[in-house]
């Protein structure tokens, strides 16, 4: 016999026998199922799960026999296979609400834990374990089957702890972009600015900056959120670089510390906080026109049940722990600069160079001249006799 026909009727006796698609065949993964057959990506919108399809072929099963948590009554819990991906695989993609996944019985916790690691300085953080299992159906309906189970189970945990920042205080026009990183639970989260109390009228900054001692109203909203999560800030503050990671830094607020001109709206009771403060400028930019500062908040969700625990203590004698000043780095707002300018201090000589200050001068000495010439003028035609 030649190799090729040999191969094909490999090939026959293998999809007879054992019903492997062609696509398994001369995969290295058309063997028995493994531990190590599931991938499981824990994204910002959705967890994304993957199990090679060729093994669960080799157990006597396919796609339509693979379902989540055993929910075969459900269509939404059943995967779809993808036989052109080198190897081939059977997708899950469970969107990240409640509802969703309460649909297909995987399990949604809330915990509770001590801060470790880059959260050891926080003195509670919450997070939030999703589970589940990827099963399969045996369709035997007789006592015995010949099928072994199949069990992939999955996990994916979310720290409730973010960070926006590189939130630039400095030139006109504020428009908000988020960008979406692994493992946030929230990819919705933003911070825009204000003009007014009712948080209606967006912050709009000329090109010379504010005015010192302008009402500046923050909002930090999460939307598609469930009801059960509300937004809780623990920290916001300015710096002159675009990092939170600096030496040098000014707090708005932390705990039960707060700048005089610093007013906390909204805060951990709705999906949404807000807080002002006016426009200052950093003493380090003196000698310039206008200062730039930068906004970074330490954001975190809670449970609504459990949020008044996690709010500051501030009676002196049960002060909550100092929030970190470095949090990974999971949500990031950015906006245009927005300048903070001189106006209403009055004209200073360093802002000016000396041609400046000449032409400035010769200006106002030719405009003394021509004045007093006109009056001279006028003066001496009035003294002059009439012709009779």
């Amino acid at each position: 016999m030649t190799p090729v026909f040999l191969l094909s009727f490999l090939v026959l006796i293998l999809r007879t026998e054992a019903q492997v698609p062609d696509a398994c065949v001369l995969s290295d993964t058309n063997r028995p199922p493994e531990n190590s057959d599931i991938t499981v990506v824990c994204g910002t919108k959705f967890m994304d799960l993957s199990i090679y399809i060729c093994p669960v072929y080799q157990a006597l099963y396919n796609q339509s026999l693979m379902v989540l948590n055993n929910q075969f009554n459900k269509p939404e819990c059943f995967g779809t296979a993808n036989m052109t991906a080198v190897p081939p695989v059977l997708k899950f993609k469970i969107p990240l609400n409640e509802s969703a996944i309460a649909a297909c019985n995987s399990i949604f916790k809330v915990t509770t834990e001590v801060g470790t690691g880059q959260f050891a300085d926080f003195s509670n953080v919450q997070f939030i374990n999703i589970s589940g299992v990827i099963n399969s159906i045996d369709p035997a309906s007789g006592m015995i089957t010949y099928r072994p189970q199949i069990m992939y189970m999955f996990s994916c945990r979310y720290p409730m702890q973010y960070l926006l920042n590189n939130t630039e205080v400095a030139v006109s026009g504020v428009k908000v972009a988020m960008r979406g990183n692994n493992g946030s639970f929230i990819s919705s989260l933003d911070l825009k600015l204000y003009n007014d109390e009712q948080y209606l009228v967006p912050l709009v900054i000329p090109s010379t900056g504010l005015t010192l001692k302008t009402k500046i109203y923050v909002a930090v909203t999460a939307t598609n959120l469930t009801d059960r999560f509300n937004v809780l800030l623990d920290r916001c503050y300015a710096t002159t670089e675009p990092y939170p990671a600096v030496n040098s830094f000014y707090d708005l607020f932390v705990g039960c510390t707060r700048d005089a001109q610093t007013k906390l709206a909204l805060n951990g009771v709705a999906q949404k906080a807000y807080f002002s403060f006016e426009a200052f400028r950093f003493v380090k930019h003196k000698n310039q026109t206008v200062s730039t500062f930068y906004l970074h908040c330490v954001t975190r969700l809670c449970e609504v049940s459990s949020c008044s625990s996690f709010l500051p203590t501030c009676n002196g004698s049960k002060r909550r722990k100092r929030e970190i000043q470095e949090v990974s780095d999971a949500a990031t707002v950015t906006s245009p600069p927005i300048v903070v300018g001189q106006q209403g201090s009055g004209l200073q000589s360093e802002d000016y160079s000396s041609p400046v200050v000449a032409v400035i001068i010769c200006i106002v000495i030719l405009t003394i001249v021509v004045v007093a010439m006109a009056a001279y003028v006028v003066l001496h035609n009035r003294r002059k006799p009439l012709i009779q």
